[in-house]
């Protein structure tokens, strides 16, 4: 886990004195903090605050200038500070300077929360103690909560318990000295932050970590059954939480016709696990939030490529945002006006004797037909599932559905971002600026049901369920099948669908990101404040 310290008075309170100290800011940044900076304790313990500042002046002289405006960009060196008088100590310190805030564009986040990220990656080692300090320039300081919550969220996407099988790792069995749980420790200039504050970024770095180690982990292990081992586990001690699990057979039995028919070829059944959250003071309707729990996507008999198959372990990214998002929210009480549910339908897209063909016939759980003309167009069939159910039986004023849904989401708004469906211009905003505020980025996709519905036209069903022309925002089509079983909600209520398949993970590294739990953590507050 990640440990942020609310003031520089309380870096002696960590469990162990950092032998590593990343500092991360634009040369405004350090140049504005670097008073404060020259008398952190990890400095005063070895050096006077006036010989900490020449040093630290002399190197953020000879590296700022080379600092490029790439995202990822900038520059960093590294410099030993000894104890004085031969005593034993030694501190490395890694400085690392970021683009300057006035390069960033304005859909960026002034946090710049992908460079810190890159560099916390780089330096920040699981076995020494780490103190990363993040020093906030003139700009970054008058949204300063909101650049400490970004700031904070991108340092909680490399710590944690990550999943990994080196050497016959098993991360369930190690001690917790073992899996040193507090050695990366978060520091940010400028005003000290309320513990509530803390409390709630300490639970969404949770949240964020949960959702990596979920993403990361292979269908071998995080099978569906497993997943809702992990679902019901996570949230048994939570007050005010019910569950409820619709598993296999009873899918079928109940109407289930899109998960049940994604996941009825696997060893493992598919689920569909519905949590909800009844805060006492709760007074209006519920907000609903349905993620794709694809465990392993081979395509079904629609099948896969070599090149095209490796890496499908991800495709139950949105299903574990949510569940990490859920659990933060609910332990930090952000929300308390209304109810909130998670819905995470979970399956495997596997071949079997039993395996949905192409031109199969499936009734979804809103009662409309689908034509399958492509078994490797799953996610939308399971979510269409699950946000039926949520109209149905849930009284939602939001729904909002989170899914690595398609390749095209890379090509329409890149690796950094991810895309918006919806149908609600102000829920588009909220959600848009929660990017902002969380790191999440986000962006807005034209929403115009009359020009996508059309491509779904079939002349045996309702509906297929992938479009004719790929050459028709497919993103959004693939958002508008979705629609397409939300019944008069679609008009009456507020629906945001986010695809999110390529900010889910990085390449560079093949790792997950927990991207979506920071944003979904904001999304609902604000919803929350603007009940009032």
């Amino acid at each position: 886990m990640v440990q942020f310290i609310s003031s520089a008075s309380d870096i002696l309170s960590t469990p162990v004195p950092p032998a590593l100290l990343v500092l991360i800011g634009t040369a405004s940044g350090f140049e504005t903090q670097m008073d404060w900076l020259s008398q952190l304790e990890p400095f005063t313990s070895r050096s006077c605050p006036e010989a900490t500042k020449a040093v630290l002046s002399n190197i953020l002289s000879r590296i700022s200038h080379s600092v490029s405006e790439d995202v990822d960009g900038g520059n960093s060196t590294e410099h030993w500070f000894f104890q004085e008088n031969g005593k034993s100590g030694s501190l490395r310190v890694v400085l690392c300077v970021l683009p300057k805030t006035e390069s960033l564009s304005r859909h960026n986040c002034i946090a710049q929360p992908h460079a810190i990220t890159a560099f916390v990656k780089k330096y920040a080692s699981e076995k020494v103690p780490t103190l990363v300090t993040l020093l906030f320039d003139s700009e970054q300081m008058k949204s300063h909560r909101q650049s400490c919550f970004a700031a904070g969220c991108a340092v909680s996407r490399v710590g944690g318990e990550r999943y990994s099988r080196k050497n016959g790792s098993d991360p369930a069995t190690k001690s917790v000295d073992e899996k040193n749980t507090d050695h990366l420790s978060v520091l940010f200039s400028g005003p000290s932050l309320d513990d509530e504050y803390l409390k709630r970024l300490s639970l969404t770095a949770e949240g964020i970590q949960l959702t990596c180690r979920l993403v990361d982990a292979p269908c071998s292990e995080l099978n569906t059954d497993a997943f809702v081992a992990e679902a019901l586990g996570q949230v048994k001690e939570l007050k005010h939480v019910e569950s409820k699990v619709i598993r296999g057979a009873d899918l079928e039995a109940q109407g289930f016709g899109g998960i049940y028919g994604v996941g009825k070829a696997a060893e493992h059944p598919p689920a569909l696990v519905i949590l909800s959250y009844n805060p006492t003071s709760a007074t209006q309707k519920g907000v609903v939030m349905v993620g794709k729990g694809i465990v392993y996507d081979t395509g079904g008999l629609s099948i896969k490529t070599k090149e095209g198959m490796p890496g499908m372990k991800r495709d139950m990214g949105g299903a574990a945002a949510i569940l990490g998002a859920f659990i933060a929210i609910v332990k930090s009480q952000s929300t308390s006006r209304f109810p909130l549910h998670a819905i995470l339908c979970l399956a495997e897209n596997s071949v079997s004797p039993i395996a949905t063909r192409p031109d199969d016939i499936h009734v979804l759980y809103s009662g409309k037909s689908c034509e399958i003309n492509n078994t490797d167009a799953e996610g939308r069939l399971v979510l269409a599932d699950g946000a039926s159910y949520a109209v149905k039986h849930l009284n939602p004023s939001v729904i909002i559905d989170m899914a690595t849904l398609t390749g095209a989401q890379g090509v329409a708004t890149g690796k950094y971002f991810g895309a918006l469906y919806c149908n609600n211009e102000s829920l588009e905003k909220v959600a848009v600026q929660a990017g902002l505020d969380s790191g999440d980025l986000v962006h807005g996709l034209p929403y115009a049901p009359e020009f996508f519905r059309p491509e779904f036209k079939s002349a045996v069903a309702d509906m297929k369920n992938s479009v004719k022309n790929r050459a028709n925002a497919q993103v959004s089509c693939a958002g508008q099948f979705i629609g397409n079983h939300l019944g008069s909600f679609e008009k009456e209520g507020k629906w945001l669908h986010i695809d999110m398949a390529y900010p889910s993970y990085t390449s560079a590294d093949e790792r997950a990101t927990g991207f979506g739990v920071a944003l979904l953590h904001k999304i609902t507050m604000q919803i929350d404040a603007d009940t009032q």
